[in-house]
């Protein structure tokens, strides 16, 4: 039970200071599911739902506060408001796959809650990407945790034989390529003795 309560605070404070580990603390807990003492569903279950509401609750204060925090004397040293509308028209450019995609970039995910509630994004738009990605995020890491670390010697022969099949696929269109510029270029040199 500690172990769960711990791996879901350091989820949820993940949003509100970035450096907290909250990555290693559910590898740490998915690999440890092994031993029987939690599990590794568990643990995913407890980080993504901590880390979801967390996240939230941030877009949901800075939508409600941020603005006027931002036109405060504080807030305009903090972020100024050419950075602030500059944000804006990112959120408008890139959207929900921006979203989706900063959630990916530990340090960076956690401030896409807070500015994507300043730059006025709707819940659905906003909130959405950002718990799909934190969803697949830390279900891979849990998976990745919980399962492949414990067969690291499987995944480096599996990772050993995608590389040699793709060396192989690259020297065959290396090839094709060199052989259809020899075939391009000697049509060019016969054209031009006619």
């Amino acid at each position: 039970m500690v172990l769960y309560m711990t791996v879901a605070v350091l989820a949820a404070l993940e949003n509100l200071f970035p450096p907290i580990p909250a990555d290693t603390a559910v590898a740490l807990g998915a690999f440890l599911s092994n031993t029987g003492t939690v599990s590794a569903l568990g643990i995913f279950g407890v980080t993504w739902t901590a880390n979801v509401t967390s996240a939230i609750g941030v877009y949901l204060a800075a939508r409600t506060f941020g603005r006027d925090f931002f036109r405060g004397r504080l807030g305009v040293r903090l972020l100024k408001p050419k950075s602030l509308r500059r944000l804006e028209r990112l959120y408008e450019r890139y959207g929900t796959w921006g979203i989706f995609l900063s959630r990916f970039v530990p340090g960076v995910r956690a401030v896409v809650p807070p500015f994507a509630g300043i730059a006025g994004l709707g819940s659905a738009r906003a909130l959405i990407p950002m718990a799909v990605a934190s969803g697949i995020w830390y279900g891979a890491l849990t998976f990745i945790a919980a399962k492949l670390l414990l067969r690291l010697d499987d995944v480096a022969a599996l990772l050993l034989e995608i590389n040699r099949v793709g060396l192989i696929a690259l020297a065959a269109v290396l090839v094709g390529v060199a052989a259809w510029l020899l075939w391009v270029r000697g049509r060019r040199g016969s054209a031009g003795e006619t």
